[in-house]
């Protein structure tokens, strides 16, 4: 088994689309893929982010078949905000959130963990959403937007994970503003970054150097 987490610069960037379209690349190449929403605000009814998830995941996988959307999720809460202000009641206990993705991983080969916000936005008091990253040891990947401005928070991002030792891959999500993109962003990008890479074009590069790491993860 193994844990890929999803994860942004910030909140409207596009976790949920590239998990989804990250479901549906591994489910098409044979993988019995699944999908967990550890924590998801702004929930009055059912949890929409969640909802979209086990849509794509149960295409894929039978044992996703029969769980509802708040299965697949450890809490919900009304309030849009960072999980640590929407959780009034100060119920969060991680070792919960821990549990459910552990439950969740017994039913695919590949479970595709979706945060909440950034790596900063705080789950309880003390504990940020890099945290449970660590927590999991899992391989991240980090979505990046296309709006000016956006060079600045992609290397912050960056910067974070490779100072607390997080094994990881990022891509851009041409969304907002994307058509400046080319103009205002990619030139840095290409003259700093090689391989970087976008949602709409560049799963299977990022697949290759997936496929690496699990390989290194199965090994120790």
């Amino acid at each position: 088994m193994a844990l890929l987490f999803i994860t942004a610069t910030g909140t409207g960037v596009g976790k949920s689309y590239t998990s989804i379209e990250l479901i549906h690349f591994l489910g098409d190449v044979g993988f019995r893929v699944g999908a967990c929403k550890p924590i998801e605000t702004g929930v009055k009814m059912i949890p929409e982010d969640a909802s979209l998830l086990l849509e794509a995941v149960q295409k894929y996988n039978s044992k996703f078949k029969n769980l509802s959307p708040k299965d697949i999720c450890a809490y919900t809460f009304e309030l849009p905000s960072a999980p640590f202000c929407a959780d009034r009641s100060s119920d969060i206990k991680i070792s919960k959130i821990l549990k459910k993705i552990n439950e969740l991983e017994s039913l695919c080969d590949i479970l595709i963990v979706e945060g909440a916000g950034g790596l900063m936005v705080p789950i309880t008091e003390d504990f940020m959403m890099i945290d449970l990253i660590k927590a999991l040891g899992a391989y991240t990947l980090l979505v990046t937007p296309s709006t000016l401005g956006c060079i600045n928070d992609t290397l912050l991002s960056m910067e974070v994970l490779k100072s607390n030792k997080i094994d990881f891959d990022w891509c851009v999500n041409l969304y907002k503003e994307s058509k400046k993109f080319h103009i205002t962003t990619h030139p840095y990008y290409k003259k700093k970054f090689s391989n970087y890479w976008r949602v709409q074009d560049g799963f299977e590069n990022f697949w290759k150097r997936y496929k690496e790491y699990i390989q290194k993860y199965k090994t120790n």
